[in-house]
């Protein structure tokens, strides 16, 4: 029982992240010829060009995939209760959940580009088409907080400051949720 809730947990949160992770490349007019966003795009176009011709982009979002997003972590939490046999719970706070997981997922995703942009820095320094793409993703994040606080002796202590941020942000949750953040 206790894996087949891990599996489909780990499945969905990964497959929202991808989305998430469209949505950010494509807001950031990321490098399309770049191999990971190549493949990022072909494991989520199946799904999301049949609803990307009924659903308009606004702008730079890609409103398919956000729905799509939407409507799997809003399915995650009934999902979960019905595999631990609870049965399966359809009310209007599911749409809740699922905003709030979605942007408990949008958070891991910022957390882990920064994490993976500080740790290709130091091993590939700019030789990896990889860098060039957590560059444009977490550039625009990490600008914003380099007008406040530059860096001090060669070190930029931007992406600490944001990772800092997304724990504030995570135990703010866990204040206010308790519990059911963590099963979100």
């Amino acid at each position: 029982m206790l894996t087949l809730i891990f599996l489909t947990k780990t499945v969905i949160d990964l497959y929202v992240m991808l989305l998430l992770l469209r949505i950010w490349m494509r807001w950031v007019n990321s490098d399309f010829y770049n191999p990971f966003t190549q493949s990022v795009a072909k494991l989520t176009q199946p799904i999301i060009a049949p609803l990307g011709r009924i659903l308009p982009s606004l702008g730079p979002i890609e409103s398919a995939s956000l729905l799509f997003a939407f409507l799997l972590m809003t399915i995650k939490y009934p999902l979960l209760l019905l595999i631990q046999g609870g049965g399966l719970v359809l009310s209007p706070y599911n749409l809740l959940f699922g905003v709030i997981s979605l942007l408990k997922a949008a958070g891991h995703l910022i957390f882990w580009v920064m994490i993976i942009r500080a740790l290709m820095s130091w091993i590939s320094q700019g030789s990896n088409p990889m860098d060039y793409l957590l560059y444009q993703l977490s550039d625009p994040l990490i600008t914003k907080i380099r007008r406040v606080v530059p860096s001090m002796g060669g070190i930029d202590f931007s992406p600490m400051i944001v990772i800092l941020l997304l724990y504030l942000i995570n135990y703010l949750g866990m204040d206010l949720l308790g519990e059911l953040w963590f099963v979100l």
